[in-house]
């Protein structure tokens, strides 16, 4: 008999926990593997958000938290979508979740029909496409090279339009390709947008403060979708708390209300000692968000330089997060003794196997043909790693 259901079984695995998994696995055998597969800050979270933390335990938040979080978070959220942002969102129309994964997924359950279509700019981070699937929706995707730096025009938008469109779901800046739309190219978007006025849109902001253009423009701020944007954001990159699992949605009232009775269901209130934590990050100073993106910033640069010099490898400059997207045509075909490398998943398991490096194939982020590195790591990691690939590479006939 089989126990599992269809919808699960229909779901793919997360490619990048997966490679981290294969790369964790042969560090625990003994091989000194870089890992470049997963998105996660190499820093540790600042030290006045760990002391909120602390005095949250003394203090005894120890009890369940109301569904949507605590008043004061989500005020504190509020305040800092007005400051940073200037959107206009009362604490009730946002909800805290375990992370901003799960404030994604409470979403598009809770807006998305059986048959509803989804557009999803690809490049793209692995789970859209799967929890448009759980909602059984259907994906459609809008690929961007990179030529195009990995952004969808406003014709492509209008062209993917249909009568079934519920969603446009864009992150910006983008996992996987770091790449970040200027206010110029939203607006053209929006302007697409404004004649459609039953389509919902989802931004994914988690990776707003890891930007090196020196601005960022939230989709929220466009008076002409303001009142059918949804907001996703969180603490784990901008505050290097991946482990602490707050995030949240910032939406109409109606839907935030739709989204806490789904999450009252099935999870309730995120931990309320990473809830207190999360209110320092937003109320506390902010010296740390500035500090770690430099230092992002020159590891993009670092990385940029010395990946641009592997044959084979198609290079842009990522205007945020922490990715870098390679175009690896140049590579395939080629071989290491009678092993060929076919695709761009061949390619990420010969670096693992050969160079010992991991990086995620792009077919994983709907984009095969390219391969991930996350440059969250040390600069001498970062130097080691591109040294053992460009080896691995030049190995290849």
């Amino acid at each position: 008999m089989e126990f599992i259901s269809k919808r699960v079984q229909s779901l793919a695995v997360s490619q990048t926990l997966a490679m981290s998994q294969k790369s964790s696995e042969l560090r625990a055998s003994g091989v000194d593997v870089i890992n470049l597969s997963v998105g996660e800050p190499d820093f540790n979270t600042p030290a006045h958000i760990k002391d909120a933390a602390k005095r949250a335990v003394d203090d005894n938040f120890s009890f369940y938290s109301p569904v949507p979080g605590y008043m004061s978070l989500r005020q504190a959220i509020a305040d800092k979508l007005s400051r940073e942002n200037g959107l206009s969102f009362t604490p009730a129309e946002i909800v805290v979740s375990n992370g901003a994964k799960q404030a994604l997924c409470n979403v598009i359950l809770s807006t998305v029909n059986p048959g509803d279509e989804v557009i999803i700019p690809t490049p793209a981070w692995v789970s859209y496409v799967e929890m448009v699937k759980l909602a059984e929706g259907k994906s459609v995707l809008v690929p961007a090279g990179i030529d195009s730096d990995f952004k969808i025009t406003p014709a492509q938008l209008e062209a993917a339009i249909t009568p079934r469109t519920r969603m446009l779901l864009i992150c910006s800046p983008s996992n996987p390709t770091g790449s970040v739309y200027t206010r110029d190219e939203l607006q053209a978007l929006v302007d697409v947008l404004a004649k459609h006025p039953d389509i919902l849109i989802l931004a994914d902001e988690i990776y707003e403060h890891i930007n090196y253009t020196g601005s960022f423009t939230s989709l929220g701020s466009f008076e002409a979708i303001a009142d059918r944007t949804i907001i996703i954001n969180g603490v784990s990159k901008a505050y290097a708390m991946t482990g602490w699992r707050i995030g949240y949605c910032a939406a109409p009232a109606a839907i935030a209300k739709a989204v806490s009775k789904l999450q009252g269901q099935y999870t309730s209130g995120a931990s309320s000692i990473a809830q207190k934590a999360a209110e320092a990050a937003y109320t506390g100073p902010q010296d740390c968000v500035a500090e770690m993106c430099a230092a992002f910033r020159r590891r993009r640069d670092l990385v940029v330089g010395l990946a641009s010099q592997i044959p084979g490898f198609r290079v842009n400059e990522p205007k945020g997060a922490f990715y870098l997207f390679p175009e690896v045509s140049g590579v395939l075909g080629k071989r290491f003794g009678d092993k060929v490398i076919a695709t761009s998943g061949d390619l990420a398991m010969y670096l693992l196997e050969q160079a010992h490096v991991a990086t995620v194939d792009g077919a994983a982020f709907c984009a095969p043909g390219y391969i991930r590195f996350s440059y969250a790591t040390s600069d001498e990691n970062l130097r080691e790693a591109m040294s053992r690939i460009r080896t691995a590479i030049d190995q290849l006939h």
